[in-house]
Parts: C-alpha cells; structure tokens; sequence
C-alpha cells in the first residue's frame, strides 16, 4: 500500500511529489496520459521564478521530475481509470492493476477546450490543433496563413509563436479587446504578420471534403455579417477544462467542473487533498499551480502523522 499517491505530473503534481518525497513518504505519481502537463506544450515560460531568461517548458517540467526523484519519488506513466474513495485505504485502478493509498493528492490540471463547431473534430490533426508549439513546424503550415482563435495569454503566445512559421496569423477573437496581460498584447498587436479580427467567432472549419483544413467561416457577433478566411491551419486556444470527471458525484465541484477544496486543499473526503488547476478557476499559473501542490503536501503530511499517531 502506498503512503501518498499522487494523480498528475503538471507543476502541482510534481511539486507534492517532492515536498511528500523530502517528508519520506515515497510518493507514487502517476502521469496520466500526457506526462508533465500543458505546461510541456509551451516553447517558452517567463513568469516562472528564478528564470530570468526563460525556460522551455517541457525542460522545466523534466527538471521538476528529476528533483522530486532524487528524493525518492517514484513517477509511474500510468492513467487512472476508476477511484473507490468511500473506504480507506483507497482503491484506484491504474490501466487495469489495482492500487491502494492511504492518501490521495489530485493535481488532474485541465485539458483544452474546443470550439464545438461544424468541421473542427473531423479535420483534428489535418490542419486543427490545439498547441502551436507541438505543431507549428509542421510544413503543411510553413509559409501559410494560419488562424489562432482566442484572446488570453495563451492564444497570444501561440500567434507570436506561429509568426516563425506561417505568411500572416489571424487572431480571432470574440471581443474588441484582448484579455491577455498588457506585455503580451503589446506585443501581439504590434507585430507586422499578425492581424486580429475582433468581435468575431469561427463557425465552421473548411473543408471536410477535403480532408484538410482550407479555411474558417467566421460570424461578427455585432453585425451578424458572415465572412471566410483562407488558411492552412487553426489553432484553438479558448481556454481549458478541468479533468475531473473520474471524481464527478463524489467530491464537490462547481458547475464548471472544479474541485472545491473546504480548508486549504482539503476536499469533502477526508485524506484527499487537490491542487493545481483542476480546482484553480482563478490563476491557472505554473506558479500558483506549484504553490498548492506545496500546500497539498504539506496537509497530506500532517493527515498521516495525526491518524498514524
């Protein structure tokens, strides 16, 4: 039986990973289906403290990993398919073995969300994709223009990056005004291969019949005038959802999908704990996403010393 089983491997998860591994506890982390997160889908982090020039995200993630080994975690790839947390110690079953923890620190983060529209599933990795920096490269989008649909940091940070790739990059988005922090929209507003298209949606993505992205249909939420532009690629970043679903009807959440905790990052279920971005509706930063997984560690701890005193 294990001590603390700990359910992701974004910032949160390896963050608790190394504070319960520095504690002794032998911390077993399971990766899910992508290892270290979204944070090793993004080219380049500058708001992560003691980074002064940048870090790649994948890299920060791999050195996250090493550190909480050296203490003694142990990272398993491995996804959970069901959880029994109406008894301790715990049950989970990982691909089909079972495995039991006296403690359960979830740190799921969140997954990206989709436009929902005609087209989009269909053409998925034929020219619709939600991470530039996975597949921006991809000749298929070399020297071609390219759409980018949202408004935050992240649909910033996948224009600017699109830039190296594509003849021009359409940013759509919804509103007459980016959400992104001002640093961000400074510079995605003043870059000459960028051109935003305001107050509109994408309604369709071009062409099913022929297998390939050749365009978005777009919609101005102010006028209702329909429009089309051409491109070779679309890139969503409209945001995420939480990865929660395995917990539905047993933890609480919100409407959205994320986990409240009661007192600090305790949950409705006494000995699990959460943190990172499957209960951060707020932040959503590496940073804050590190700082709770910390936290969670920290009272998964203290949950052990008392019931095992």
């Amino acid at each position: 039986m294990e001590k603390v089983v700990i359910i992701g491997s974004g910032c949160a998860g390896l963050t608790a990973a190394l504070y319960t591994a520095r504690a002794n506890l032998r911390p077993l982390v399971l990766t899910g289906r992508q290892p270290g997160g979204l944070l090793t889908t993004t080219s380049v982090v500058e708001n992560y403290p003691g980074f002064p020039e940048g870090i790649d995200g994948y890299e920060l993630m791999v050195r996250l990993q090493k550190q909480a080994e050296r203490f003694g975690a142990q990272v398993q790839f491995g996804t959970v398919e069901a959880v029994d947390l109406a008894r301790q110690p715990f049950g989970l079953t990982v691909d089909g073995e079972p495995v039991t923890a006296e403690t359960i620190i979830i740190a799921t983060g969140a997954s990206h969300r989709h436009l929902g529209v005609e087209g989009e599933h269909k053409l998925e990795n034929k020219g619709v994709t939600y991470c530039a920096t996975c597949d921006g490269a991809l000749p298929v989008f070399r020297n071609q223009p390219l759409v980018v649909v949202g408004g935050g940091d992240s649909a910033c940070e996948e224009a600017m990056y699109l830039t190296r790739f594509g003849s021009v990059v359409y940013l759509v988005h919804r509103r007459d005004a980016l959400r992104a922090s001002k640093i961000m929209a400074e510079r995605v507003l003043s870059h000459e291969k960028i051109k935003p298209v305001w107050d509109s949606v994408v309604t369709e993505v071009l062409d099913v019949k022929q297998d390939k992205v050749t365009g978005v249909r777009l919609k101005n939420l102010k006028t209702n005038a329909e429009s089309m532009i051409d491109c070779a690629g679309v890139f969503v970043a409209i945001g995420h959802v939480p990865n929660t679903q395995l917990f539905k009807g047993v933890l609480d959440m919100d409407e959205s999908g994320y986990i409240n905790p009661r007192k600090g990052t305790a949950t409705n279920v006494s000995g699990v704990f959460v943190a990172g971005d499957c209960a951060d509706r707020v932040y959503r930063q590496a940073v804050t996403a590190a700082g709770q997984g910390c936290a969670a560690a920290i009272e998964a701890e203290r949950y052990l010393a008392t019931r095992n005193a």
